[in-house]
């Protein structure tokens, strides 16, 4: 099967990734589209989502924000929900999105919130 230019990308990431993992730290992968953005903390051994968070709830809609701060505010959300599952270290998992603008914005809330990675 032959893959585009944008799967390998994600495949290459993601593979990496799953190598140095180990089961103290989970995987945080981060989606976005042009309008809103996604994060979710997967384990990987026991193939499970552990925690989300999307722009695209209705809580976040009805603010009505531009899209920085609602990576802002997804990266909160994320944080808190991590910290009452006492997740603090983490793999970040950019997929095929440069570690630039809107992504780039979210790890850092996220580490001003106390995640590790």
């Amino acid at each position: 099967m032959k893959l585009n230019k944008l799967e390998r990308k994600k495949y290459r990431v993601r593979n990496k990734i799953k190598r140095v993992s180990s089961s103290e730290r989970y995987r945080l992968s981060v989606s976005r589209s042009i309008k809103n953005i996604s994060a979710q903390i997967i384990d990987d051994k026991k193939n499970i989502t552990l925690a989300s968070a999307s722009s695209n709830t209705n809580e976040i809609k009805s603010q009505k924000k531009n899209k920085k701060e609602l990576s802002s505010l997804v990266a909160e959300m994320l944080a808190k929900k991590a910290k009452d599952m006492k997740i603090t270290k983490v793999y970040f998992d950019r997929g095929v999105y440069k570690y630039h603008g809107r992504v780039k914005l979210l790890a850092d809330e996220l580490r001003k919130h106390g995640m590790e990675f």
